[in-house]
């Protein structure tokens, strides 16, 4: 990234597009099925946007953050619950990550965001596997009870991520599930992306799980039902002849990174007095987050104050 990005960047994000990204909760069956939602066109060409993303690399790192936001709601507890989702399976694109919190903020990054791959030949849809790769893991980061941090992991089968997603929930967290993630880029932007998972609670009945299974079958892509009813018409083809409830209104969802320019000096402290002294010497320091493309030019002064602060600190 050059040091103009942000700025350019900033320009570009007074045109995403509307509305504005929102998650849906509800319950099903008598609430033996829980169905958690979330549409965020708006996040995803952002991410696009302040990355400088590839067409695939967009369709990988929305999938995933779609992932982290739905993963926040089901296994987080707390009320300032984050889920990061990882995946490394070897492809062009390198890592993928994203971390989601229960109140609706996620960010996320890749480590290659100009690779790319041509569409697959086999439907002409975008390769994620591909550019993903299957040689690897999916770890999902969370923070438990005790505000201990747990990691659980599971092997890429797919490597298209809503699979692989589901797999991690029935496996290490021994929860049934179905997921659904998608990403559909029109006229060089993010027009549709999202995601839905539905949690299969206790006393669900045999029934009512054919009926999912036939739902699910039936609504097929999740990027042409957002583009035909939104995410509430598709939710209701999902729970179709299972009495749906909507839990609670609709929820915010936003891109927002937590670095901030206090932060980016904090990190200078790891070096030392001389490397700081070189910074100064060379006129200052940029800080780059890897999660936002933000960059922060750091001023000798500001750079000389972290010397005095342990000075002081010292005393």
């Amino acid at each position: 990234m050059n040091s103009d990005f942000s700025a350019s960047a900033a320009r570009s994000l007074t045109d995403l597009p509307q509305p504005e990204s929102y998650l849906l909760r509800a319950t099903a069956a008598d609430g033996t099925l829980r169905l958690v939602g979330v549409d965020m066109a708006r996040v995803v060409e952002e991410a696009r946007l302040r990355h400088d993303l590839s067409k695939t690399a967009t369709a990988a790192l929305g999938r995933t953050l779609a992932a982290s936001a739905l993963l926040a709601v089901v296994l987080g507890k707390r009320n300032d619950a984050r889920v990061t989702v990882r995946v490394d399976g070897g492809g062009p694109v390198g890592l993928v990550v994203a971390e989601g919190s229960n109140d609706g903020r996620v960010r996320g990054y890749v480590q290659h965001p100009e690779a790319d791959l041509p569409p697959r030949e086999s439907d002409g849809k975008l390769d994620v596997s591909g550019i993903v790769g299957h040689d690897g893991e999916l770890a999902v980061t969370r923070l438990l009870d005790n505000g201990e941090p747990y990691t659980g992991s599971v092997r890429l089968q797919s490597g298209e991520i809503a699979e692989d997603v589901s797999l991690y929930l029935g496996t290490s967290e021994q929860i049934p599930n179905a997921v659904l993630l998608g990403v559909y880029e029109e006229g060089g932007r993010v027009a549709q992306a999202g995601g839905l998972l539905i949690q299969a609670m206790p006393g669900v009945t045999d029934a009512t799980l054919a009926q999912l299974e036939a739902n699910i079958a039936a609504l097929g892509m999740l990027t042409d039902q957002l583009r035909a009813g939104g995410l509430l018409g598709a939710i209701h083809k999902a729970a179709e002849g299972l009495d749906l409830r909507l839990a609670t209104e609709a929820q915010p969802v936003r891109f927002a990174c937590r670095c901030s320019r206090e932060k980016a000096a904090d990190s200078l402290k790891f070096f030392g007095p001389e490397e700081r002294q070189e910074m100064t010497d060379a006129g200052g320091q940029e800080v780059f987050c890897h999660w936002c493309s933000e960059t922060y030019h750091l001023t000798p002064e500001e750079i000389a104050a972290l010397d005095e602060g342990e000075a002081r600190a010292r005393a």
